[in-house]
């Protein structure tokens, strides 16, 4: 009888509680970085000139992968004659 008793105050206790209590830590936990001036925005790098209209600008080219050589009289695989197995 014990044992039940315990058991339901424990799920009472994760189920209506906790979340209360955990939102009074995070909202102070928020409350005192936002003090701190946790939550800083890194600053983003800095633009360069203005766009000219009409003009693409490129801020990053990914490197070329190098192609798989292939030999240069390959035309495609070997004819395989497909049988259907039932």
């Amino acid at each position: 009888m014990r044992f039940w008793l315990i058991l339901i105050l424990v799920i009472f206790a994760l189920r209506y509680l906790l979340p209360i209590v955990l939102r009074l830590v995070l909202a102070g936990f928020v409350r005192k970085q936002m003090r701190n001036g946790g939550f800083v925005v890194p600053p983003q790098s800095q633009p360069g000139p203005p766009p000219v209209p009409g003009e693409v600008r490129v801020d990053y080219v990914p490197p070329v992968a190098p192609e798989a050589e292939k030999p240069s009289g390959f035309k495609g695989g070997e004819y395989v004659d497909f049988e259907e197995i039932k």
